[in-house]
């Protein structure tokens, strides 16, 4: 278990609310928690999608660079939608932070653990 390392939190993202770790690293594997659209300043959750989608992936990448890593180190996403009316704006915003081709992706339309939430994105990264 030495290889596994299991972080709660990092400064400049929102706090977890329940009882989960914002990223796990095995080895030289990222595992990022579903990330939220929560407003780290505030707490806020911001009314637009597009809000949310851009401070989710800040999270992202802010626990990116905390390992070393960047948005070219992503293998995988997986995006819970709560509506699938989202997907056209969702595939935009995602696609501009992906500069170097796109890693593999899932999209699922799921009811969201608060309803304000629009979106919930994980990622996987490879950072040797």
């Amino acid at each position: 278990m030495d290889s596994i390392k299991r972080v709660g939190w990092i400064d400049g993202i929102t706090k977890p609310r329940a009882s989960y770790s914002n990223f796990t690293k095995a080895g030289d594997f990222v595992f990022i928690a579903g990330q939220v659209g929560i407003d780290p300043d505030t707490g806020e959750i911001p009314i637009e999608f597009s809000k949310q989608m851009r401070i989710i992936f800040e999270n992202i990448r802010k626990i990116l660079e905390s390992e070393g890593g960047s948005f070219g180190n992503i293998v995988k996403t997986t995006a819970f939608l709560s509506d699938s009316s989202y997907h056209e704006e969702y595939d935009v915003i995602y696609r501009s932070y992906f500069q170097h081709g796109f890693p593999s992706r899932s999209t699922v339309q799921s009811g969201l653990m608060h309803p304000k939430f629009k979106i919930e994105i994980e990622a996987i990264a490879y950072i040797p």
